[in-house]
């Protein structure tokens, strides 16, 4: 029994001798990359040094490997991926990977006309790619983008956890959204900002309100208890599946759907509405939409009645429908333009119908402002609506759609006399 106990021991002691020394390496190697990027990068090192990591030793090559060790081989240096941060946060990389923003890369690269586009605006931080990379990307994306560009970006979770501070206090703030969801289609930190919602939490920021006055954030709304699967109840078009009783309701949005080329001009399903599954676009069943609502409506309950909370949400619904009907109209009256032969099919579209998701080239100004018409216009309508900004939801987004359906009714009649002639 001495002699086992005796072999333990001596197996106990080389065991934390062979760990003493991984730690010792580690440390050491650890504080050569602090050392060296105090003069190349300082405020990575501050940064790190401030951070969660950085307190508890979560050290460089946690993240980026033990390969790069000097100025010539930083190409050896690894580009951290959301499974790097799933090593320590499993359970939020899982969260996030159920959610509309891991989508955002397939979402864009979805677009029919996103590969016309300069790749410097689409793949790269400068245009489309800036806030889309925040979506998961395949082995074989992230090998391209590693071949055609430096190749980063490709975490996600630095989106939000901007690196190398990686706060998840900054996360939480509502200007932590702020650089993707403002302008065009996405202006919801405009809408929010403005709403009673984002004034009460400005004040609370400036010691206006006191600290624990309730002021809502977009994460209070969109990442509940700190839930990373960000998604709503009608997904990004606005477009839901089944179809409203309301058979005038339904008309429309079957129209919208045709635009979306989800539907052929007869109706049938196309192969695009894999693509819109795929990127999870739209609610497409009565269980998914109700899930996604009864949720709301339980964040709103904490601080409103349930039933001032659904009244409002369902007054949200009225505005897509009156929106919806604007919409339809529209795209009815330019195709019924390509139906006579008075506007060029467009290109590379299998029907003689409008396409919305080909913005970026429309050929035709009423074609352009078509395409604004929903992209912007519609989508201020309903996200302004549902932000509690009527200043949004009316005068740019609501009347801006009277004001084009007016213009293309005009441009359509030009077409409609210069063929009469």
């Amino acid at each position: 029994m001495k002699k086992i106990f005796e072999r333990l021991s001596c197996l106990a002691f080389i065991f934390w001798g062979v760990i003493f020394l991984i730690l010792s390496f580690s440390s050491a190697f650890s504080q050569n990359c602090v050392d060296c990027h105090k003069t190349r990068t300082p405020h990575i090192v501050s940064d790190w040094l401030l951070s969660q990591h950085g307190r508890n030793d979560v050290n460089c090559q946690v993240c980026h490997g033990e390969e790069h060790k000097g100025s010539d081989d930083v190409a050896k240096a690894r580009i951290p991926t959301p499974e790097t941060c799933a090593l320590c946060h499993e359970e939020k990389v899982n969260q996030f990977k159920k959610g509309k923003h891991a989508l955002g890369w397939a979402a864009m690269k979805a677009m029919p006309t996103a590969h016309w586009q300069p790749m410097a605006l689409m793949e790269g931080m400068k245009g489309c790619g800036g806030c889309h990379k925040i979506g998961l990307k395949t082995e074989a994306e992230i090998k391209e983008l590693k071949t055609t560009g430096p190749g980063f970006g490709i975490a996600s979770c630095d989106a939000c956890h901007t690196r190398h501070l990686f706060s998840v206090a900054e996360a939480r703030q509502p200007q932590a959204c702020q650089t993707c969801h403002m302008g065009f289609d996405h202006p919801q930190w405009e809408m929010y900002s403005a709403s009673k919602h984002g004034v009460r939490f400005l004040l609370k920021q400036n010691k206006v309100l006191p600290e624990n006055a309730a002021a809502p954030t977009c994460q209070t709304c969109h990442m509940s208890e700190g839930n990373h699967e960000v998604r709503t109840a009608w997904g990004f078009l606005a477009v839901r599946l089944p179809l409203p009783e309301d058979k005038s309701w339904a008309d429309d949005r079957v129209t919208i759907l045709k635009g979306l080329g989800v539907l052929d001009p007869e109706g049938k399903p196309t192969a695009r509405l894999e693509v819109v599954k795929a990127a999870d676009l739209a609610r497409l069943t009565q269980e998914a939409w109700q899930k996604e609502r009864d949720k709301m409506i339980a964040i709103c309950n904490r601080c409103h009645s349930a039933n001032f909370a659904r009244g409002e949400l369902e007054k949200g619904d009225k505005i897509i429908r009156e929106a919806d009907k604007l919409m339809a109209e529209a795209i009815r009256i330019v195709a019924g333009l390509y139906k006579d032969g008075l506007l060029p099919k467009p290109k590379n579209y299998a029907y003689p119908f409008p396409d919305l998701l080909t913005f970026h080239d429309a050929p035709t100004v009423i074609e352009q402002k078509l395409f604004v018409m929903f992209l912007e216009h519609r989508m201020r309508t309903f996200q302004g609506a549902f932000h509690h900004n009527p200043d949004y939801s009316l005068w740019y987004g609501w009347s801006e759609m009277v004001r084009s359906l007016a213009e293309i009714k005009a441009l359509a009649e030009e077409y409609r006399a210069k063929s009469r002639k």
